[in-house]
């Protein structure tokens, strides 16, 4: 699996868990520590550690296990470093303050959408 790919999955396990603002940021040619970021925002502490073990639980059977993990304390940032592709799962205050998309602005974003959501939206739009 390319750390494209990975990012990907990553990005539609949290899709599954309904993470909001879901962005994959590349970095592959900004920085040597990863490839991607991906970046997801949860409503609460309880959501924020949903997100972040379905992502880890997810990723084993692919054989991408989490390098390291930081924030299970306080659930408000959690980080899941798959070396490749590093995971940030904030909640809204916590992920408006260190804007990581304007802080890596020179990186590609793909903002991610549940594609049942958008075909939703578009049925909506389409009545109107």
């Amino acid at each position: 699996m390319t750390s494209k790919e990975l990012a990907r999955a990553i990005a539609d396990l949290a899709i599954e868990k309904k993470a909001k603002d879901i962005s994959i940021l590349d970095l592959h040619t900004l920085s040597d520590v990863t490839d991607y970021f991906v970046v997801c925002t949860g409503d609460s502490d309880t959501h924020v550690k949903a997100i972040a073990d379905a992502i880890d639980d997810g990723m084993r059977p692919e054989g991408a296990r989490v390098w390291r993990s930081e924030g299970y304390n306080n659930l408000q940032w959690v980080l899941l470093d798959f070396v490749d592709v590093v995971v940030h799962v904030f909640q809204q205050k916590v992920r408006a303050y260190y804007d990581l998309e304007r802080l890596w602005g020179d990186a590609k974003i793909e903002h991610v959408v549940d594609p049942l959501e958008a075909k939703q939206l578009s049925s909506r739009e389409s009545a109107s």
